[in-house]
């Protein structure tokens, strides 16, 4: 008899572990995320309602970037050299890949070698590709002397930022549909896994980078519920610093990404060589590690095995790779801040020493200042021949913008702000080729033909 009562309640606690098997199964086939318990609805949020398939909601989000036209400009916009320059240089759309591809690959490490990370529990690299793909959707033609130029030229305007520009783009411009711009309708993780930077521009005194625009303090709300910040993140540089784990791997990706390769695509063109390395080695005063971190690269260049070394050089920086768990206000909404990422002291030296490398001897000489003095040129005059067309005039006395962007403008006479704000989207989206193209067409003689 009590065997029998035993066998009926190992049947029906069976029989309710297969009903709740199967209803488990049948959420997580109706939404993938949940096999992935790092992450929850306020994650995945988004701006408007969209429609869901058969993809998780990151892989949406990375995918509607893949296919924008936004994304595809990339492949002619600068990265160290001119386009034209070389044919075998990085654009920004073959380094935003190499920054992928690093993302992934430091997510990939982390789930299997950190301990608080597994299987059912880790970073979504779905979600971190998606934003090393999207980092460097809002720099303008010319790289960062184009950004500059701009920045000066919309200071009375609220200025303009790669990085914020990139939140435009995603949440505002992404799209054109029915005569106007629209956003992609993001999901509140990947809108803050760009977030590099949350001070205002207002917030600070006429700023040359790491600010957001004024109007965007709305996605800054959303992404942190209309939470405030602690008083401790107050000051600027520890606000800016205060970066999703997700953010975190995908600026470590971009760092690891430009630093090891403008290296090489340095030592391909001739503008890093023995000698120019030594000469500027004699005017420093390096440390131990840096000098022998600087004796591998000058020995690496005379053997002809540049590109072997820093391939390995990309696995030792991802594998440099670690978590720390910390505590912030919004630890009770989500994971993403729960975790920071750590990497190794000496390698984050040895990855400064590149970028000072590059930045003094590549990116300061003559022929790239040169080109970086005709970029402000053209960007100047192109939009100031825009402005005086389109702004503070009751009707433009050309037609010079095509005429979705031209009816943007004129439709909001008397909205000065707003209607320099949109140029400054038309003259930023262009290619490195297509602005010199613009600039031909508005002061060449030669160039075209009636």
């Amino acid at each position: 008899m009590t065997v029998t009562i035993v066998l009926l309640r190992l049947k029906d606690r069976f029989a309710f572990c297969s009903v709740i098997f199967i209803f488990d199964l049948i959420l997580r086939t109706l939404n993938p995320l949940m096999k992935n318990t790092f992450y929850n609805d306020f994650d995945v949020e988004t701006l408007e309602k969209r429609n869901s398939d058969y993809r998780t909601p990151f892989q949406t989000d990375r995918d509607r970037i893949i296919h924008s036209f936004a994304f595809r400009r990339l492949q002619a916009k600068t990265q160290v050299f001119y386009s034209g320059e070389y044919d075998f240089y990085r654009t920004r759309l073959t380094h935003s890949m190499e920054v992928a591809q690093i993302g992934r690959s430091i997510c990939n490490f982390l789930r299997k070698n950190c301990p608080r990370l597994s299987d059912e529990f880790h970073i979504d690299p779905d979600l971190v590709e998606a934003a090393c793909l999207s980092h460097d959707l809002g720099h303008p033609p010319f790289g960062h002397s184009g950004e500059t130029i701009l920045n000066r030229l919309m200071q009375p305007y609220g200025g303009f930022e790669g990085n914020a520009q990139t939140l435009r783009i995603i949440t505002e411009t992404i799209y054109s549909r029915e005569n106007r711009r629209t956003g992609m309708k993001p999901t509140r993780a990947f809108i803050d896994s760009l977030l590099k930077y949350k001070v205002l521009f207002h917030q600070a005194e006429k700023p040359d980078k790491h600010f957001l625009y004024d109007q965007q303090k709305p996605f800054l709300d959303f992404v942190f519920a209309n939470r405030s910040f602690p008083e401790k993140l107050a000051p600027e540089k520890a606000l800016n610093s205060f970066r999703s784990v997700e953010c975190e791997i995908m600026d470590w990706a971009d760092d690891t990404a430009y630093s090891l390769n403008d290296m090489v695509d340095g030592i391909k063109t001739g503008f890093l060589n023995v000698p120019r390395i030594e000469k500027w080695a004699a005017l420093k005063t390096l440390g131990p590690e840096e000098s022998k971190v600087l004796s591998a690269i000058l020995d690496i260049i005379k053997k002809d095995g540049v590109e072997g070394l820093f391939g390995l050089k990309i696995g030792e920086f991802i594998m440099a790779c670690e978590l720390e768990e910390r505590e912030t206000h919004i630890d009770d909404l989500t994971n993403r801040y729960r975790f920071h990422l750590i990497v190794n002291p000496s390698v984050l030296t040895e990855c400064r020493l590149y970028k000072q490398i590059s930045r003094e001897i590549v990116f300061e000489s003559p022929q790239l200042k040169q080109l970086e003095h005709k970029g402000h040129h053209m960007l100047k005059n192109i939009f100031h021949t825009y402005f005086s067309n389109y702004v503070k005039v009751e009707a433009p006395s050309l037609s010079l913008l095509p005429k979705d962007d031209e009816l943007a403008i004129t439709n909001l006479q008397h909205q000065e702000t707003v209607q320099v704000r949109l140029l400054c989207d038309y003259i930023a989206g262009m290619t490195d080729r297509f602005a010199i193209r613009t600039f031909k067409r508005l002061f060449d003689p030669d160039f075209g033909s009636i």
